[in-house]
């Protein structure tokens, strides 16, 4: 399956969007995907991620950042999870920045690992456009709280996004 990919402008400086993005206590907040995100030894981080009342850990990895010539920033980092209840087995990603005229273009791009064979590509074909939009809501929820001063916690939930986006 192919990986991954949201974007989005957010009109706010450079500075701002970097620190809402790797600080773990303002991610967790804007991020639907996870519970918790808890800072380990510099450059690790262990993941809780809770969906329909299922929850699993895992472990990331920074794994660098880059300053462009352009004055953007990428992000890079590496992620798995041991956890049975898992359907991700490993995967990694980046976070891209880059500063115009009208604010910061922010863009990600990421890709994964499934574990349960079979089992796990088909229940996949469920999850990763399911995941993928919540990528692209919590994108959106750091937009409006960067850009308007709405608090992630004041917007609507990942749950009240997926049941007016998706038609049973």
């Amino acid at each position: 399956m192919a990986p991954i990919q949201v974007k989005t402008l957010i009109r706010a400086e450079l500075a701002t969007v970097w620190a809402h993005t790797q600080d773990p206590a303002l991610h967790q907040r804007w991020d639907l995907r996870f519970a918790e995100i808890e800072p380990l030894e510099p450059g690790r981080f262990r993941y809780t991620s809770q969906f329909l009342g299922v929850r699993v850990t895992g472990l990331g990895t920074h794994a660098g950042e880059r300053h462009r010539p352009d004055g953007g920033r990428t992000s890079a980092l590496r992620f798995r999870s041991a956890d049975p209840l898992s359907l991700i087995r490993q995967g990694s990603g980046y976070w891209r920045y880059a500063p115009g005229p009208d604010g910061v273009a922010f863009a990600t791009g990421f890709d994964y690992t499934t574990r349960w064979g079979a089992l796990g590509r088909a229940a996949d074909r469920v999850f990763r456009p399911v995941f993928a939009r919540l990528t692209a809501l919590s994108f959106d929820r750091l937009r409006r709280w960067l850009e308007d001063g709405i608090e992630p916690e004041q917007q609507r939930s990942g749950l009240d996004h997926l049941r007016t986006s998706f038609r049973y």
